[in-house]
């Protein structure tokens, strides 16, 4: 599901990929207006499957983060306001969140972004943040 999320570089929130084409692309707001716009190869677009964080040994994708988000607020928005908080208490939810992370390395700025792109996601209905072959790995196992 989050390779189908997208965020563009110098437009603020989140877009669902509807279609492609040669040189754009056609994405859709995820927000209370949907709407629709064209984005040109000369965009910087970055998958949220694509994202990850830095940890003191490795890399964490993005979804195991929001997974551990969507646990922690049992599936409803986040209750801190990522304009309003200071960098300790972001420090000290994102301790919580990802205990390990590496604090030279990801910027307070990161966890306020991952904060807005939290609540975006759950405010409009996407709580699914496993990609599909974890799902179907998980599947097997039972």
């Amino acid at each position: 599901m989050l390779r189908e999320i997208l965020t563009i570089s110098g437009k603020p929130g989140l877009y669902k990929l509807l279609s492609s084409g040669k040189k754009m692309l056609i994405v859709e707001a995820i927000d209370e207006t949907h709407k629709r716009m064209p984005v040109h190869g000369t965009d910087k677009v970055v998958s949220l499957g694509d994202i990850a964080m830095y940890t003191d040994s490795d890399e964490v994708p993005l979804w195991q983060i929001l997974e551990t988000m969507k646990a922690k607020y049992e599936g409803a928005k986040c209750d801190i306001d990522p304009k309003k908080a200071s960098n300790d208490e972001l420090a000290a939810f994102f301790a919580e969140v990802l205990p390990n992370y590496d604090r030279d390395r990801v910027y307070m700025t990161h966890v306020s972004k991952l904060i807005q792109w939290y609540n975006i996601l759950v405010g409009n209905g996407f709580t699914d943040f496993k990609p599909e072959e974890e799902e179907e790995e998980e599947k097997a196992a039972e």
